[in-house]
């Protein structure tokens, strides 16, 4: 059974006795979880059908209109009334999601011009295309998320290793990795996606790699600068006069102190991940056209005025997360405090 060191049970008794930070934490968690199920509460498809004695799983798997008695050898609209009126006639059942409209479903019995506002079937109404607002909002969500956790991930793994070779070796090898930082983050980041957009139809692979080429210079100066301090400490010397090599002297007795201040910086990445993905498709240099994204929800918001339910769900969404994360840094900050 993993057992956590005195000191680890401190720092997260001090985390936990921050109630804004633990509080924001349980929500951000079931937020993410609400989005990485997105298909299980937002699906044009039934979660579950029941046809001659059989169960389908259309959520999950792709049947053809010709398997429930129709004619065609496609997949059905299965929101349709003539699908239904096969499936029922056949004493079979379906079992929509509780919203029954994917990302990229539109709503066709609407009674109003788009966008549509609140109404029942759509409790945030509809964009500027008839599909549903909440929807989006949850795929977009999602998106948003796993978009900043994998560029966090790649960004320390980065950060951390390029800091620790410059603050245990110092020397031409500390001196050279600050010039090319130095170089390498006066370049303008987002002059160049636009740039290579013209040439690239960006996608959530090519937007990642480009922003993880920058990310990183981030924490490189929190890791040198822990290295630097513990590269002279005397049992970091002693294991060094033992004769253990420098990976495991970097791995076992410099790390674990650097990843402390480390940890604090992580939601302030996360949270800056989310906002120039937000930015660059409100540009338009972002996510491909048509996919479910909050910045995709904040152009639809300024493009379309008369429809305020579009602007206030964009800020809404972006502040809850946003502010999210800040509270979990600022509680992460505080229990990690060498002060304390």
């Amino acid at each position: 059974m993993f057992a956590l060191s005195p000191v680890s049970r401190r720092r997260f008794a001090r985390f936990r006795k921050n109630r804004r930070g633990w509080y924001s934490l349980w929500a951000f968690g079931l937020l993410m979880l609400l989005s990485l199920g997105a298909e299980l509460i937002a699906n044009d498809k039934p979660l579950l059908l029941g046809y001659q004695d059989s169960l389908y799983f259309p959520a999950l798997k792709r049947y053809t209109e010709q398997e429930f008695g129709g004619q065609l050898p496609f997949q059905p609209d299965y929101r349709s009334d003539y699908v239904r009126k096969l499936i029922a006639d056949q004493g079979g059942w379906m079992l929509f999601a509780p919203i029954p409209f994917s990302a990229d479903t539109p709503n066709y019995d609407l009674r109003v011009p788009t966008p549509s506002p609140p109404t029942a079937s759509n409790w945030l109404g509809t964009d500027d295309q008839g599909r549903d607002v909440l929807a989006r909002v949850l795929y977009g969500t999602r998106i948003s998320i796993l978009f900043a956790l994998a560029l966090t991930v790649i960004s320390t793994l980065i950060g951390v290793t390029a800091g620790a070779l410059q603050g245990y070796h110092g020397g031409w090898i500390d001196l050279m990795g600050q010039r090319l930082m130095e170089v390498w983050s006066g370049l303008p980041v987002l002059y160049l996606l636009i740039i290579l957009s013209g040439f690239v139809e960006p996608n959530f692979w090519w937007l990642l790699g480009i922003m993880a080429l920058f990310s990183w210079l981030a924490l490189v100066d929190v890791v040198r600068a822990e290295f630097l301090r513990g590269r002279n400490l005397e049992y970091v010397q002693a294991a060094r006069a033992l004769g253990l090599p420098d990976r495991l002297v970097i791995l076992r007795h410099i790390l674990p102190n650097a990843m402390n201040a480390t940890l604090t910086y992580l939601p302030f990445i996360l949270t800056g991940a989310i906002s120039t993905l937000t930015a660059l498709d409100f540009l338009g240099f972002g996510m491909p056209a048509g996919s479910a994204s909050l910045g995709e929800l904040v152009n639809q918001g300024k493009q379309n005025l008369q429809a305020p339910w579009l602007g206030f769900t964009a800020f809404f969404a972006l502040a809850l997360i946003l502010s999210l994360l800040v509270f979990i840094g600022d509680a992460l900050r505080e229990a990690f405090d060498p002060r304390a």
